[in-house]
C-alpha cells in the first residue's frame, strides 16, 4: 500500500530525456506499473501531443490508459483524441521561453481550459522576467472556475535550468499565496538534494521538496522552505514525511519522472515505502 501523501507523485515521462524510451516499450512498461504493487504512485503516462495518434494504435480493443498529453504542437492545436481508450487526464504546454512575456502564451492556456473543462490544464511559467504577474493571472482564471494550474521547471541540459533552493521556494510561497496548485518537471529522479556525477549539476530532490512544500502550507517563510530544499540529509526530511503520510500533499500536483523505479526505490530505501505494504 501507498500512503496517500504519495498517491500519484509521479507521472511516467520514459519517453521525455534523458529516459527516452521508444512510445511501445513506454507503453509496456506502464501497463506493468499500473498492475504493481505500488500503482497508487504511479501518475499517468506523459505522451508529447504529436505523438498521441500513434500510442492510440498501440492499445488493446478494451484498453483504457489515462495520460497527460504535453505540447509539443501550437496550444490551439491541443486536446484529446477522439477514442474512448485514451483518458485524458491533464494537458501540459509552455507558454513561454526565459526572458519572454509569458502573458500572451497564458492567454491561449486559458483559452485551451475554456475548451477543455473537463481536464486539467497547466501552464509551464518560466522562472524569470514576468512570473508573478502570470502566476496572478492564472489563478485569478483559476478562481473563476478554469481547471487550470501551474508548472515548473526543476532541471534540463544547462546549468540555468536548475532554480536555486531559494529561488524555488519563492516560487512555491507564491503558489501558497495564490492557493494555486503547481507541478514540477525534470531533474527530480532521486528524494534527496545531489549533485550528479556526470554533469556536476546539483538536482532538487523530490522529497526536499515534498517537505518544503508542506512547510509553506503551514505558513513558512521563504529563508525556511529554502533551507529545506538545500538539505542534503536525508535525517531531518524523514520524520516529517512520515508524519504526513496519511495527508494529501496539498499544492504540489506531483511531478514527472523518466524513471518510475528511482524514486520508488528512493522512498523504499528511506523507509516511507517499504515493499508492497505501507512503511
Amino acid at each position: 500500500m501507498i500512503a496517500p501523501l504519495f498517491h500519484r507523485l509521479v507521472d511516467d515521462a520514459a519517453v521525455f530525456p534523458p529516459g527516452n524510451a521508444p512510445l511501445p516499450d513506454a507503453v509496456t512498461a506502464h501497463r506493468g506499473h499500473r498492475a504493481a504493487w505500488y500503482a497508487e504512485l504511479v501518475g499517468p503516462l506523459l505522451v508529447p501531443a504529436s505523438s498521441v495518434d500513434a500510442l492510440t494504435g498501440l492499445l488493446d480493443p478494451a484498453e483504457r490508459l489515462a495520460i497527460g498529453i504535453i505540447g509539443d504542437v501550437p496550444i490551439d492545436r491541443l486536446g484529446p483524441p477522439d477514442d474512448p481508450r485514451v483518458v485524458v487526464r491533464q494537458v501540459e504546454a509552455a507558454v513561454a521561453k526565459r526572458g519572454e512575456d509569458p502573458q500572451p502564451g497564458i492567454a491561449r492556456i486559458l483559452d485551451l481550459a475554456a475548451r477543455l473543462p473537463e481536464q486539467d490544464v497547466y501552464a509551464e511559467v518560466p522562472l524569470t522576467f514576468g512570473l508573478l504577474a502570470g502566476l496572478d493571472t492564472i489563478a485569478e482564471a483559476r478562481r473563476a472556475g478554469a481547471r487550470v494550474a501551474a508548472k515548473f521547471r526543476t532541471g534540463g541540459l544547462a546549468a540555468e535550468l536548475f532554480p536555486t533552493p531559494v529561488e524555488l521556494a519563492a516560487v512555491i510561497c507564491a503558489c501558497r499565496e495564490r492557493e494555486l496548485p503547481f507541478k514540477l518537471t525534470a531533474g527530480l529522479h532521486h528524494a534527496i538534494r545531489h549533485a550528479d556525477p556526470e554533469t556536476g549539476f546539483t538536482h532538487h530532490g523530490f522529497l526536499n521538496i515534498l517537505v518544503g512544500a508542506a512547510l509553506a502550507a503551514d505558513g513558512a517563510e521563504v529563508a525556511e522552505v529554502a533551507e529545506v530544499l538545500a538539505a542534503t540529509d536525508a535525517v531531518p526530511l524523514i520524520e516529517p514525511a512520515r508524519a504526513r503520510r496519511d495527508q494529501p500533499r496539498g499544492l504540489w500536483v506531483g511531478f514527472g519522472s523518466c524513471s518510475m523505479l528511482e524514486p520508488l526505490t528512493d522512498l523504499i530505501r528511506l523507509g516511507l515505502v517499504n515493499g508492497g505494504y505501507e512503511g
